[in-house]
């Protein structure tokens, strides 16, 4: 595992519990949304990066 597959990782991580704190305030869906994709994309590309289907 390289450092920036983990840095992105731990990013994606962070972002979900933004996520989490932000449903808990009653945030507008639009910016859970956003939140969300970004987070996916974030551990999407991590994992990718991984190269475990390699």
């Amino acid at each position: 595992m390289n450092s920036l597959s983990s840095l992105l990782i731990v990013v994606g991580l962070f972002l979900v519990g933004g996520i989490v704190s932000f449903v808990r305030q009653k945030m507008p869906a639009s910016l859970i949304v956003l939140l969300s994709i970004g987070a996916g994309l974030c551990l999407v590309a991590g994992v990718m990066r991984l190269g475990v289907w390699n």
